[in-house]
């Protein structure tokens, strides 16, 4: 076999070590589930076989699941007809095939164990679903889990049906819908797994639970088997999914078909036996495997987030480099946030402000959030000691000399960005590393040629705009300043990829990309707030898009304050050809009375003091303007949250028609992990496609009419829905023309 490493002991245990080669995690692929095929042959038909145990051959883990860049490149597809019909037969046999297999395996007539000696996750958890005895290491990283529904599948390997029958609807379903992982520990209190081992004794342990007390018959197929909690039938069995289907239809507003289409599976499928109830699964899985949705959040979570996790924006042909040590200049929470995610990845940073006691209120934020790493246990204090003393806080410049990279984090003005580049540059560009060092300034609405021009080495100046807070936001957009070189933009990349973030790479424009398209969704909330629609209203609606928040909560989670010095930066760069956001005086006296939002508990909601406690609407935010529509019927609704989707997206159509982005992957990521947008969509361009962009325009051009030029279509847009194209194939950065 190509796939198992396959040897029979004294005892007459086969061991089967799942090694995929030339692969770093081992993966389901179909070669790899023709194997397995193989094993529950022989385990049936070989009298010399007392039991099976299923391990893997890595030291990374177990099995990260199906190869989904196999299942989507059409491997698992079966000759078909045209007619609709073969399509769905060809199709369902491909979703069903893992199934049958493992449902093989289950039956073979002998006891099988998974060593799980690593992670286990989708596929890899849902073969040892279909083991009779689960051991799992007890290692620091190990974890088990069904993630699928973070890209927009549900488990499609026996995993709906198996996990309920194991440890009851309830918590099967939250687990899958939330694509929870488990810990050892964890996943033995859940009984997900029945037995922990020491990484070195996993082995052991099944073979001593084979030798001991081997049962080579699953518990739902003896008779006496009853669902943990009860079946749907069941009095409490029932109430599971009365109250689960109203939770997930709050929690998901009905955009994840995969969420909608798992409650249909566990539900069905507890009601018969487990040879059908595999079965419903697979076709359940069919349909949302077919979903835009699921195509998209497939390509953008796992291709596209892969791609650009390997440097895909990397200009060719400039060597790699090693970011060794960081300056930050400004110790506030963001140079905070940069100075910490740095000496994480075990680079030596110095973290400058204007003087000992601001840079040191710096380093103290970076011991704080260590401190909670360690309370929580994912991180040892030995480790956190380490982190801490790879931070300099000083007032002193000269502490630049030798930095591979400085990043500027100061205040949004372009006079003191001036000012502390220039202060910067001396030392940085004074040392050994003269010729190679860069200069970042984190910026999230300046131009960075403008900002260059106080630079002595523009070619080396580069924005690198992060997003707050730095420790949890996974992006980093970086802007191109019209003389930025390739080996800058290529550094910041790398140094990027060092300290865990996602890059994408952008030309300069005011706002760039990512505030740019941002921007529009909360000027969006505000021109509705205008026209009399209740902020409760807008605010629902917002959430129902998909988006982390509705847009007046998601000013208030950025800060009034700040809004408004951008607001009055972007009015004074841009002169006559500004034009104010109907509600921007409103806010602007909001700050005025001292409502800066969520950080001082006062913005358009009010916060109580109170840990847990809701947040309110603010009375003044009816007051404000006329209340013209307190409640809205169905088709309002659609229309509110086409409104604040559709600004979002015109916008970045524009973007690409002024070359401001050149890459739908990047454009999709940076939406998704830079502000929240819709994740059902697979992001940003995606949504374009997934409606066809002729019958976007045709809707663009109905809602400039309604409310004005900002929706209007760009030519690009016109020019695409004129020859049919997409944005995947009109711009297509990963050499695959896919519509």
């Amino acid at each position: 076999m190509d796939n198992f490493k396959i040897d029979l002991d004294a005892d007459g245990i086969l061991v089967c070590a799942f090694d995929v080669p030339n692969k770093t995690m081992n993966t389901f692929t179909k070669a790899a589930l023709a194997d397995l095929e193989k094993i529950a042959e022989r385990a049936k038909t070989d009298a010399g076989v007392k039991g099976v145990i299923l391990t893997s051959g890595k030291d990374n883990g177990f099995c990260a699941g199906a190869d989904l860049e196999e299942m989507i490149g059409g491997a698992w597809e079966a000759e078909s007809g045209d007619d609709e019909q073969s399509k769905l037969k060809a199709a369902f046999n491909a979703a069903f095939e893992m199934n049958r297999v493992y449902r093989l395996l289950e039956t073979c007539g002998k006891p099988v164990v998974a060593a799980l000696n690593g992670l286990a996750l989708g596929g890899g958890l849902e073969v040892s679903l279909a083991c009779h005895y689960r051991v799992l290491s007890n290692g620091p990283k190990v974890q088990v889990g069904l993630p699928e529904i973070k890209i927009g599948l549900f488990p499609g390997g026996g995993g709906s049906q198996r996990l309920p029958r194991l440890i009851g609807a309830q918590a099967a379903l939250m687990a899958m819908s939330e694509g929870k992982s488990f810990k050892p520990q964890e996943a033995l209190g859940a009984g997900v797994v029945d037995e922990l081992a020491d990484p070195d004794k996993v082995l052991d342990a099944a073979k001593t639970w084979i030798k001991t007390k081997g049962d080579p018959v699953a518990r739902w197929d003896k008779k006496d088997f009853k669902i943990p909690g009860g079946g749907p039938y069941h009095p409490a069995g029932a109430q599971v999914f009365i109250m689960g289907n109203a939770l997930l239809r709050k929690q998901s507003y009905g955009n994840y078909p995969a969420v909608i289409n798992l409650m249909h599976a566990v539900y069905e499928g507890l009601q018969l036996p487990i040879d059908q109830a595999i079965r419903v699964e697979s076709r359940y899985f069919c349909n949302t495997l077919m979903t835009p949705q699921a195509k998209a959040m497939i390509r953008t979570f796992f291709f596209s987030m892969q791609a650009l996790g390997k440097g895909a924006g990397r200009p060719a042909g400039v060597p790699k480099s090693d970011v060794t040590k960081v300056a930050v200049l400004g110790a506030g929470m963001m140079g905070a946030g940069i100075a910490y995610v740095s000496a994480l990845a075990g680079i030596e940073t110095i973290l400058i402000d204007r003087d000992q006691a601001s840079a040191d209120k710096g380093k103290a934020h970076c011991e704080d959030l260590l401190k909670k790493a360690v309370s929580r246990g994912k991180m040892s204090q030995d480790k956190a000691t380490g982190v801490l003393n790879l931070i300099t806080a000083t007032p002193d410049y000269a502490k630049i000399e030798g930095a591979d990279l400085v990043v500027e984090a100061v205040f949004e003005n372009t006079d003191l960005k001036e000012q502390v580049t220039k202060a910067a540059e001396a030392p940085l560009y004074s040392g050994a590393k003269a010729d190679t060092a860069i200069f970042g300034t984190n910026t999230s609405t300046i131009p960075i040629t403008l900002l260059a021009t106080a630079s002595s080495k523009p070619e080396n100046y580069i924005g690198v705009h992060f997003f707050s807070p730095v420790d949890r936001m996974p992006l980093v957009e970086l802007i191109r300043g019209e003389k930025t070189s390739d080996a800058t933009v290529a550094k910041a990349i790398d140094y990027a990829l060092k300290i865990k973030k996602t890059p994408i790479v952008v030309n300069d424009s005011r706002f760039f990309f990512a505030n740019r398209c941002f921007i529009p969704f909360t000027a969006e909330g505000m021109i509705m707030w205008s026209e009399g629609i209740a902020p409760a209203l807008i605010d629902n609606a917002g959430r129902m898009t998909g988006m982390p928040r509705g847009p007046l909560e998601m000013m208030d989670d950025v800060a009034l304050d700040l809004l408004t010095k951008i607001t009055s930066e972007t009015a004074k760069a841009m002169g006559d050809a500004y034009e104010p956001i109907p509600g921007e005086k409103e806010v602007a006296q909001m700050v005025a009375d001292g409502r800066y939002g969520r950080k001082n508990g006062k913005g358009f909601y009010d916060y109580p003091e109170q840990k847990g406690a809701p947040k309110t609407l603010w009375q003044g935010t009816l007051d404000a303007f006329p209340v013209k529509m307190a409640e809205a019927d169905p088709a309002q609704v659609e229309e509110l949250k086409k409104r604040l989707l559709y600004v979002q997206a015109v916008t970045a159509a524009r973007c690409f028609e002024e070359g401001v982005i050149t890459d739908p992957r990047e454009a999709d990521v940076g939406s998704i992990l830079g502000w929240g947008f819709a994740p059902w969509s697979g992001g940003i361009v995606s949504l374009m496609d997934a409606i066809g962009i002729a019958k976007f325009v045709e809707e663009l051009d109905r809602m400039t009419a309604l409310y004005g030029k900002r929706f209007a279509p760009p030519q690009l847009l016109r020019d695409m829905a004129k020859n049919g194209e997409t944005f995947y194939s009109r711009f297509d950065k990963a050499g695959k023309k896919a519509a």
